[in-house]
């Protein structure tokens, strides 16, 4: 557009030429006129079309610059939100609740995805329909939009799979662990109601059968265990510590009852193979006896008839005697068989199993008496056969070998006592001797007629005939005598037997019962409750000396029954009484060793109770001291206050060596359940505070605040403890308060305010601050004022090194009209009493005239449009953006961001002329007017700038707070999308992310910290 003004020179000059007539053709000059004005009006056209084309595809590509700039922004922030919290697993709802948190993540991105979709095409589109060379700034943006969706994307779905994981393990982890305590709960349940196990082998085999089931299910529960520690393993290596206690605590309980599951599956296994082990040699015993009596039953009775030969009598009376003898053999089989069904018959549970086990045995017994009477009937048939046979002598001869084999066996030295079993037995085969006997009183009876045929009929052998037969009566009568005899005698060691019996197992009961109480009764540490344990030991004590009596009456009676015991069972009684004697002095030493720790106990109370009155008595004195210092005057110079502190601090070391002494008597209080940031540390460490510190208010710890007590005199220790710490803390307080005062009164006698002013202005440029940040630090309200206590408060709550009576006298300084308050000009004057804060133009008019030196450097034909909007506020180029502008250290800086640049350096980033490489130096020559162009081309530019000032008058506080308000990025989208252009400041993606630092300059003319700190902007 430069050559606007050539071509109205041209056609002006034509025009005058055509009406001169001057030309040499001017038809020809008329011709080419219009030809030039047609081919300049085509050339404008073509150009304010192709700049409308420009500033359309400038539109597009700002929009979308904007929209990658958006969508990297949010990408960036994600991805900063994914790798600053890590994946943590945990409880399914504490999982669950990360989840849906995570999912509004994705569902965030996937409203994303169309915008990225949009943006990714719109540049594909401007790539393909323009002539572009690869790797432009969009190109460039848009790969690395990609590569950031991509990655971002990555980790979310990596992220939405870990959740999803986390969170499906512990749900699965959670349902196994309830699943597998109720399979377990209910398995013990059942265990607990199986019934006892049965003794008889086929019920027994039954049970066992259905135990290796149950094992096989808790073999299984194992598994599942073995299953869950692992995901309890995995879920606890990303969960909390919270949620990893909870899983510890669940994987043990696991652990815990299938420990106790297996134990009770063990025990019962145990027992029923035991019982199947008695159980089955019982029935072989029982089966052997049963089989050999039923196979002799059928000899018997088909054994021959007895033989009338005496000598064929005389063989088979010696084959019957040889039967007897076999029969004699099993006795010993039979009576052991016996004992072992009562047994179990006294061990069985089952209604049931009595029954049967009773059966067997009536059934074994009758088997035996039918035989063994079958037996004897033989016999005194083969004796009467003999009789009859006339073989009288050898029929004599035979009863009086079976009385004289009988009599020994009767005789009244023969021991009869034993345990009970024993006794029953002897009882047992003393019955079958006495049926033998009234068998063998019808043979008497059948000699005694023969004899007294024999003497009628032959008086020859009569004399001895009578004298044999004499002597048989005279032996019946001593064999009845002494057969009713033992049967007293049995009866007597029978009672004997059960009353031993009876004492033993209700002695072994009551020490059971006893060593209960004396080895597992726990001694309690409270003095009531262990005052109670040891009544209850004396009384068990006291059991212990019945019970002793006892144990002498079992020794006697068994020692009774040991003068006349029978051989086989001496052993058994003397083993049931060395088991009394040895179960009686284990309990005893039991009793004994629970004994003297109540009684070490009992001391240690009456010790404690003994130190904790002493530990009251001198608290008491102490207090009283404490109490009496406290009446004195306080001290009137720094010395002896001092040596008030050091005796203080004496009493303070003092008090924390009673502190040790006061925790050991209060050991057995019970802890307070208290949150961790209550705990209160039990002790307080004296440390001496400097005199130019502000006493800081501070939350008083009690110590043993932790504690219950459980006895008055406990409860009355700790409050006077607490009450003389809070004592000695108070005067403690009083003390350093007192040295401060002291202090700072000596030191405010030479207070001088310039000195304070200098100290004061060089921790504000220490800080890198301003006056005017201070003062609104001060100023919390913003009403452009702050009383003296405000400015006092926040003073001495600051780290700068004054006190309160300084502070005082500095409020009354700046408090120039005497109203209270001080204001932010009396503020200033009081910290530069050589400036006027009224007067604000100086550093704005440098600021001015430094800002048109710069700029006024730009040879462009048209410079780069710098504006005043207010004081040290300036719109650089096409920018709606206000920027701040200021003088730091001699060197004019501008706000850029967050930080500050100089302006050099930012006239050469953002002035199009200054900038290296740019190629829109020829774009920008259209935008400049014929005057300028003309008036370059005359060699006339003027170097000079003219900065533009707004008509807004603001008052101090707007100028210098007032934010600038430059539009938002969604308003500029708003703007570009309904047609208008909006300018936007030149600026790559790499150098949103740019670092900005501050540029000093004129290092060797830099003024001295107490210079700077007088000439600190306000």
């Amino acid at each position: 557009m430069s050559h606007v003004r050539t071509m109205a020179s041209l056609n002006e000059a034509g025009r005058g030429l055509l009406e001169a007539g001057t030309g040499d053709r001017p038809h020809g000059l008329q011709q080419r006129l219009e030809q030039l004005n047609e081919r300049w009006e085509f050339v404008r056209c073509e150009t304010e079309r192709g700049q409308l084309e420009l500033e359309n595809k400038l539109s597009q590509v700002q929009d979308v610059t904007m929209e990658i700039q958006d969508l990297l922004q949010w990408l960036e922030s994600t991805e900063l939100r994914l790798s600053s919290s890590k994946t943590i697993w945990g409880m399914p709802d504490s999982a669950s609740e990360r989840l849906s948190a995570h999912l509004e993540l994705c569902n965030e991105m996937d409203s994303k995805l169309h915008s990225y979709t949009d943006v990714r095409n719109a540049i594909h589109r401007m790539l393909e329909s323009t002539n572009v060379t690869r790797g432009s700034n969009t190109e460039h943006s848009l790969c690395i939009l990609e590569q950031k969706w991509s990655t971002v994307y990555g980790k979310v779905q990596e992220r939405k799979a870990k959740l999803t994981e986390g969170l499906n393990l512990a749900k699965e982890f959670h349902t196994n662990v309830q699943e597998l305590l109720s399979k377990m709960a209910k398995c013990e349940e059942n265990i607990g109601v199986l019934p006892a196990p049965s003794f008889v082998l086929e019920t027994v085999c039954a049970q066992l059968q259905h135990h290796r089931t149950l094992v096989s299910e808790v073999k299984g529960y194992g598994e599942k265990k073995t299953v869950v520690e692992g995901a309890a393993s995995r879920l606890t290596e990303l969960s909390r510590k919270e949620d990893c206690d909870v899983v510890h605590n669940l994987v043990m309980t696991i652990q815990d009852r299938y420990r106790k599951l297996q134990q009770h599956t063990a025990d019962r296994g145990r027992t029923l193979e035991d019982v199947k082990k008695n159980a089955k040699q019982f029935i072989e015993s029982w089966r052997l006896l049963v089989d050999w009596i039923t196979e002799v039953e059928r000899t018997l009775d088909t054994h021959k008839e007895i033989a009338v030969d005496h000598e064929e009598i005389k063989l088979q009376l010696m084959e019957q005697k040889d039967f007897q003898k076999l029969l004699r053999s099993k006795r010993p089989m039979y009576d052991a068989t016996l004992k072992s069904g009562r047994g179990l018959h006294e061990r069985s549970q089952s209604a049931q199993d009595r029954q049967h086990l009773e059966n067997l045995l009536s059934e074994l017994r009758d088997s035996w008496d039918t035989i063994s009477g079958k037996s004897m009937e033989r016999q005194h048939k083969l004796e009467e056969a003999l009789l009859f046979s006339g073989r009288f002598t050898d029929a004599l001869q035979a009863l009086n070998d079976w009385l004289y084999r009988a009599e020994p066996q009767l005789a009244e030295d023969v021991p009869v006592g034993g345990e009970k079993d024993m006794v029953n037995n002897l009882i047992d085969k003393h019955k079958v001797f006495q049926k033998e006997l009234g068998k063998r009183a019808a043979c008497i009876r059948t000699l005694k007629r023969s004899v007294r045929d024999l003497t009628r009929s032959s008086m020859a052998d009569a004399h001895w005939l009578q004298e044999q037969m004499d002597e048989l009566e005279g032996r019946w009568e001593a064999v009845c005598k002494l057969s009713v005899s033992k049967q007293a005698r049995l009866e007597d060691a029978l009672q004997q037997a059960e009353r031993f019996d009876g004492l033993v197992h209700s002695f072994l009961e009551h020490l059971v019962e006893t060593e209960r109480i004396l080895k597992y009764g726990n001694i309690p540490e409270n003095e009531e409750a262990l005052l109670a344990f040891s009544k209850r030991h004396k009384e068990s004590v006291n059991s212990l000396h019945y019970q002793e009596m006892e144990l002498e009456s079992i020794r006697c009676l068994g020692e009774e029954i040991l003068s006349s015991c029978h051989p086989d069972s001496i052993i058994t009684l003397k083993s049931w009484i060395s088991v009394t004697k040895t179960r009686y002095e284990e309990v005893q030493s039991w009793a004994q060793q629970q004994g003297q720790r109540i009684q070490a106990s009992l001391s240690a109370l009456e010790a404690e109770r003994e130190d904790v009155q002493r530990l009251l008595d001198w608290i008491s004195s102490a207090e009283e001291a404490l109490n009496l210092k406290d009446l004195e005057p306080l001290a009137e110079t720094v010395e002896h206050n001092q040596e008030l502190i050091i005796q203080h601090m004496v009493f303070m070391e003092e008090l924390n060596r009673k502190l040790t002494e006061v925790e050991h008597a209060t050991k057995s209080c019970k802890q307070k359940l208290i949150p961790k940031q209550q705990a209160s540390p039990s002790r307080k460490a004296l440390t001496k505070r400097r005199s130019t510190m502000k006493l800081q208010p501070a939350v008083v710890h009690l110590p043993l605040d932790n504690l219950e007590p459980q006895t008055p005199q406990l409860c009355q220790l700790i409050s006077h403890w607490q009450k003389l710490w809070l004592l000695a803390l108070a005067r403690q307080g009083h003390l350093e308060q007192q040295e401060q005062n002291l202090r700072e009164m000596e030191e405010f006698a030479n207070f001088d305010f310039n000195v304070w002013r200098k100290r004061y202005m060089q921790w504000i440029s220490h800080l890198k601050s301003r006056i005017l940040d201070v003062f609104r630090n001060i100023d919390r309200d913003q009403d452009g004022r702050i009383s003296k206590k405000e400015l006092i408060d926040n003073v001495l709550a600051s780290k700068f090194p004054t006190n309160s009576l300084e502070m005082n006298a500095v409020a009354n300084i700046f408090d120039m009209n005497g109203d209270g308050y001080i204001d932010y000009y009396e503020f200033v004057s009081a910290l530069h009493p050589s400036r006027d804060p009224y007067r604000r133009t100086l550093d704005a008019d440098q600021i001015n005239e430094e800002v048109s030196r710069q700029v006024s450097q730009c040879n462009c034909p048209k410079r780069f449009q710098v504006e005043q909007i207010s004081a040290n506020r300036y719109r650089f180029g096409d920018s709606q953006q206000l920027r701040m502008v200021r003088i730091l250290r001699s060197t004019l800086m501008v706000r850029v961001g967050g930080g500050w640049t100089a302006l050099d350096e930012f006239l050469v980033k953002n002035d199009p002329c200054r900038v290296k490489g740019r190629t829109n130096v020829k774009i920008k020559e259209k935008y400049l007017s014929p005057d300028s162009f003309d008036h370059s081309r005359r060699g006339g530019s003027s170097k000079t700038l003219t900065v533009s000032r707004s008509n807004s008058s603001l008052s101090l506080y707007s100028s210098a707070s007032a934010p600038s308000s430059p539009l938002t990025r969604k308003a500029l989208l708003r703007r570009s999308l309904s047609g208008d252009r909006c300018v936007r400041p030149r600026s790559s993606i790499a150098a949103l992310g740019s670092d900005l630092h501050f540029s000093t300059a004129g290092e060797d003319e830099s003024p001295s910290p107490s210079e700077e700190a007088e000439r600190l902007p306000t």
